[in-house]
C-alpha cells in the first residue's frame, strides 16, 4: 500500500491491480499513474529519475505513458531507508 503524493491518502491495490493512466487518488483526484506516483521518482537523479532508459517527463504530476512506471512512491521508501540505516547502525555499535 502506498499514499497519494498529493493528499497522502492510502491507495489499496490488491495483489494483481495495476494503476491504469485513467486511473486517480479517490480523495483529491490526482492522477495516480504519473512520475511522482512511481518508485523511480527521485529528485536527487537526472531528470528526477533513476531509470537511465526512461525519457524526460516534464510535467511530474500528470498522467504519462512512460514504460518504466512502477506504481509505489517516496514515502514508503524513506521509511525502507530509514529502517536500513538504523540497522546498518546497530551493527557498528
Amino acid at each position: 500500500m502506498d499514499n497519494c503524493y498529493k493528499c497522502h491518502t492510502e491507495i489499496k491495490l490488491g495483489a494483481h491491480d495495476k494503476i491504469t493512466r485513467s486511473d486517480e487518488c479517490p480523495n483529491c483526484y490526482a492522477d495516480l499513474r504519473c512520475c511522482k506516483m512511481c518508485s523511480f521518482y527521485d529528485t536527487s537523479a537526472y531528470n528526477d529519475c533513476r531509470e537511465p532508459s526512461a525519457d524526460r517527463i516534464v510535467e511530474k504530476e500528470k498522467k504519462n505513458f512512460c514504460d518504466y512506471f512502477v506504481f509505489g512512491n517516496k514515502t514508503n521508501k524513506a521509511a525502507e531507508k530509514s529502517d536500513l540505516l538504523s540497522k546498518a547502525n546497530s551493527l557498528f555499535k
